[in-house]
């Protein structure tokens, strides 16, 4: 009989969102009246139709491999040249960003690189993660050993968590001890906040001095409306020396069921091994996807290149709008009723403060029952999301103005 990896035993019940969409069944197999009503403001997905110059390319493509003089087997396993130029001629170097085209690792998504990267990164790793987190970055590395048994609280040993709080505006100084990897997301997902540049600065200090490498999760910097925001941790002199930076096109572009995102690993990022010498990991990251992986399909790279065009940047603008439209009228709607609420100017997420005497899953049931409203409760992106929500602003513009009204009613 096989063996199986006893890291996933430690994992705590099961991941967030599947157990939100359990208890929603449970309740709509009770109150089937309240299922029809029911509006979902819970998991970040998007609800709009994929822009049509995203369409139009992929059409284009599957048109192409019916033909034998255009058809396309495998491709780079690091994705094409054609998007991962464009990639980093768009997103970095006309921002005056330095970024070579073969450092663009093209993937199916943001969340897969969150744990893809841990592949070529050491068990010995001290791990910092924020709190609250999106869920991924922590049971990673449950699932990879990094951690210890869980905490009744729900945390592991053996992770350096750092609280976000409204006091520090869930932004986190960099720790007083050593770590070595550290997982950092701005716009924030779950809390909405946003990092100045001079903290960005901060962590990469701190970074360079340890020696440590900071993940950098970019995956809502297109919701950035701040000019004072900077949208990657390559703005920051220092980051080509210790960051990797994550990005997708799901929140973007609509393809959260198309599935392309991508990873920028500098050349000039070094990691030692036990007996301190120093490597490169960029070809270890090469190597990975080579060995593990044939990339993304042709049709969707082409549609992701796609979202670059004139036409596609024109309807990206176009759907970012519309759901920072939603977030507006959702903040509006919180402050009306008068919940303390952070977050949906920079970020398409509302970060909601629980009434007083009311847990993060009572008020995630509350609202459930009361007004057929799903939310995300604080407490399932870590011990400090405890006493909050989140809204999230991804639907219909109907669906926002509806959940709207029905918050007046409780």
């Amino acid at each position: 009989m096989a063996y199986l990896n006893e890291n996933y035993l430690k994992l705590q019940a099961g991941y967030l969102f599947p157990e939100i969409a359990r208890r929603v069944r449970e309740f709509c197999k009770k109150e089937p009246k309240a299922a029809e009503r029911l509006i979902r403001c819970g998991i970040g997905d998007v609800t709009e139709p994929l822009p049509r110059a995203v369409i139009e390319a992929m059409k284009r493509a599957v048109e192409e491999l019916g033909h034998r003089e255009t058809f396309h087997g495998y491709g780079p396993e690091q994705g094409y040249e054609f998007l991962r130029s464009t990639i980093a001629q768009h997103d970095y170097r006309d921002r005056k960003i330095d970024i070579a085209d073969d450092e663009i690792f093209v993937s199916d998504g943001s969340k897969c690189d969150c744990g893809y990267i841990l592949d070529i990164l050491g068990d010995q790793n001290k791990v910092a993660i924020t709190d609250p987190v999106y869920p991924v970055y922590v049971d990673t590395n449950v699932m990879a050993g990094h951690t210890g048994p869980a905490r009744k609280d729900g945390s592991y040993e053996g992770i350096v968590y750092l609280p976000c709080t409204a006091e520090n505006n869930f932004v986190p100084e960099p720790p007083k001890e050593h770590v070595d990897l550290v997982y950092l997301c701005f716009p924030n997902n779950p809390t909405g906040a946003v990092a100045t540049r001079e903290q960005l600065a901060s962590w990469i200090n701190y970074a360079r001095q340890h020696d440590a490498l900071i993940l950098f999760d970019a995956a809502y910097e297109a919701y950035i409306s701040d000019p004072k925001i900077s949208h990657s941790i390559f703005e920051i002199e220092g980051g080509h020396e210790c960051a990797i930076e994550l990005r997708s096109f799901s929140k973007i572009g609509g393809f959260t069921g198309v599935r392309c995102g991508f990873t920028v690993m500098p050349k000039t990022l070094l990691a030692r091994t036990d007996f301190g010498k120093k490597l490169p990991l960029h070809p270890l990251w090469h190597r990975r996807w080579s060995t593990k992986a044939n990339s993304v399909s042709y049709p969707v790279q082409r549609g992701a290149e796609a979202l670059y065009s004139d036409e596609g940047r024109q309807q990206c603008r176009a759907l970012i709008e519309h759901y920072m439209g939603n977030a507006k009228i959702l903040r509006e709607a919180c402050e009306k009723i008068g919940l303390h609420f952070y977050g949906g100017t920079n970020a398409p997420y509302i970060w909601v403060q629980t009434p007083k005497g009311l847990t993060s899953w009572e008020m995630f049931d509350r609202m459930l029952r009361e007004i057929n409203v799903v939310v995300t409760p604080g407490s399932g992106f870590g011990a400090q999301g405890e006493g909050y929500f989140r809204i999230s602003a991804f639907n219909s513009r109907e669906n926002a103005e509806e959940v709207a009204r029905r918050l007046e009613k409780l």
